[in-house]
């Protein structure tokens, strides 16, 4: 019976066998703030999941909440492309 997969041994290679390249690289750079600000959301989430928030963590979390807002909207007037002219 003839395999359905691709033979990878011809010399052909996956998305896997590679490293990143410099501008996937630098797009991650460009969203870290916002990965780790959601990373401090979850953090403060994973806390309160085993007892009753308090008026400190629940200060925490709006504080991890605004922080992830204001990175993603950072990031989005960031990578908005403006025309060469001036004013819009």
């Amino acid at each position: 019976m003839r395999s359905i997969f691709p033979d990878h041994d011809r010399g052909t290679t996956t998305n896997l066998d590679r490293e990143p390249t410099a501008d996937e690289l630098a797009a991650i750079d460009k969203e870290m703030p916002v990965i780790l600000a959601d990373i401090d959301l979850l953090d403060a989430q994973i806390m309160l999941l085993d007892r009753q928030p308090n008026e400190l963590d629940a200060r925490r979390i709006r504080r991890a909440e605004h922080k992830l807002m204001t990175a993603r909207r950072d990031l989005a007037n960031s990578s908005r492309e403006f025309p060469a002219g001036g004013a819009a």
